[in-house]
């Protein structure tokens, strides 16, 4: 763990790749741990300085906006997060007038999906969002965190493949 710069040696930072991932406050025998940009919630070491013997706890975590910010998800987050995600999709992609809503509205993913010349690829990509029950139920089968928020990215992209495609057929204006 990298130190951060300060006048007293009770602080540290833990740096990694993304960056600062973590604060401590205290010193030889107690410290406290809050996660920056990482995963997990605050954690507490007590140890015995010298002889290489701690405990360490860590603490229910209060996420922002009621989100997980970890890996670990407490029974039911799973599905709130699910839920959360969903209503984010509705609300960003397919607000009225939106290209999204267009694509829906005129049942144009369909035909995009049903046309030979794109790739499997680019159908299966499409067949996410052909409608709102086909995007929700793809959501609702993600299996954790990592591959919800990756499922919900894949709808974003499908999003705007179909916008880009229907486009380029002059479907939508």
């Amino acid at each position: 763990m990298a130190r951060c710069a300060s006048t007293t040696a009770s602080r540290a930072c833990g740096y990694s790749k993304g960056g600062l991932s973590s604060l401590s406050v205290g010193g030889r025998g107690a410290l406290f741990n809050i996660p920056v940009n990482r995963s997990g919630g605050p954690l507490s070491t007590v140890g015995l300085p010298g002889t290489g013997l701690s405990w360490s706890v860590e603490h229910a975590q209060v996420p922002a906006y009621g989100l997980p910010n970890s890996r670990r998800l407490m029974p039911g987050q799973l599905d709130a997060l699910k839920q959360q995600l969903l209503e984010v999709l509705r609300q960003e992609l397919f607000v009225p007038s939106s290209t999204g809503e267009q694509l829906w509205e005129h049942g144009l993913v369909s035909p995009l999906v049903a046309d030979g010349s794109l790739s499997a690829r680019t159908a299966g990509l499409l067949a996410v969002i052909e409608t709102p029950e086909a995007m929700e139920g793809y959501l609702l089968r993600a299996q954790g965190l990592d591959d919800a928020k990756r499922r919900a990215q894949r709808c974003i992209t499908a999003v705007q493949e179909a916008s880009r495609l229907a486009t380029a057929r002059g479907w939508l204006r």
